[in-house]
């Protein structure tokens, strides 16, 4: 039984049996009961402002060509963020960093190893 609808009394209407078959299969692809299936095609149409009358597709291409446009200047405002805000203030940062780079100090255990220079050199006598 249909939640919220177990006291109402059932209304006769008269459909067509082609259609009354057809729409007894969308009812139970649906998988809800013929009244329910009929009262949410209603509320759909009225909550959506569509007509039976009316093709979905053209509606549906306008509202995906308007969504297409905002993310588009959603995208643009973002390349201009990064180009015009992000890119100079990491720049900044950077070489501000780079001045300020600490010197990096050799550690206590670290030995330089020193080259000495040879001033004579022994000659080697030949036998």
């Amino acid at each position: 039984m249909d939640k919220g609808y177990e006291k109402e009394r059932f209304e006769m209407l008269g459909i067509k049996v082609s259609v009354a078959k057809r729409f007894r299969k969308f009812c139970k692809k649906m998988s809800k009961s013929q009244s329910m299936t009929l009262l949410l095609m209603l509320d759909f149409f009225e909550e959506n402002g569509i007509s039976p009358n009316e093709k979905i597709g053209p509606n549906m291409q306008t509202l995906e060509s308007e969504i297409k446009k905002r993310i588009n200047a959603v995208i643009a405002i973002i390349k201009d963020i990064e180009k015009n805000h992000d890119k100079p203030t990491t720049a900044m940062l950077q070489s501000l960093f780079m001045e300020f780079e600490p010197k990096q100090q050799k550690l206590i255990l670290e030995k330089e190893i020193k080259e000495n220079k040879v001033q004579f050199v022994e000659k080697k006598r030949f036998k």
